[in-house]
């Protein structure tokens, strides 16, 4: 009788780390995500059911005990639990118009950190990264490079880059040289 295999999938950046004097770069554990969008009389049930108040501004955030929603649009955001909760589950139960896809598979993300970390990010991005100009929770949606990024502003230097999981060694390796850049 043959012997089952059962395939693992590994993680795409795993194993990676990289970063400078400077700038630390470290793959982040998995999450759960899905991609979410709603009308304004959606997001207060919404809100209730994912347990944080999705943003409505530009550049707004929400973080509740690991759980994270970034607003993209008048429309959209991105919604990611580090413990990997059932998302979707949790919005099959809003009876307001909305759609949530499950984009956990989809996305990886990279935090860089360090007194380095605006530097070496703002080699591949074109946004004002100072402090003023992109404050400690401001997340948006953006370029890095060739890459289309979802960026997200932890602390004053610490970053979260989420990108596709087919570009992610793109991503990674542009920073990590721009890491070394920073630290010249």
């Amino acid at each position: 009788m043959a012997d089952l295999v059962q395939a693992q999938r590994r993680a795409v950046l795993s194993g990676r780390y990289g970063g400078s004097p400077l700038v630390r770069l470290t793959p982040a554990e998995p999450a759960s995500r899905i991609a979410l969008r709603a009308g304004a009389e959606s997001v207060a049930g919404l809100s209730a059911a994912l347990g944080l108040t999705l943003p409505i501004r530009p550049k707004g955030s929400a973080a509740v005990d690991g759980r994270l929603a970034f607003w993209l649009g008048p429309d959209e955001w991105l919604v990611i639990d580090e413990k990997w909760a059932d998302l979707m589950a949790a919005c099959a139960g809003v009876a307001t118009a909305h759609s949530a896809t499950d984009v956990s598979h989809r996305n990886v993300a990279i935090i860089v950190s360090g007194p380095g970390a605006v530097a070496t990010l703002s080699a591949g991005c074109p946004l004002d990264l100072s402090l003023s100009g992109f404050a400690v929770g401001a997340a948006t949606r953006t370029l890095f490079g060739k890459v289309e990024i979802v960026l997200y502003r932890m602390t004053d230097d610490t970053f979260r880059l989420e990108c596709w999981r087919s570009f992610a060694d793109y991503a990674f390796g542009l920073l990590a040289q721009a890491a070394e850049d920073a630290a010249a």
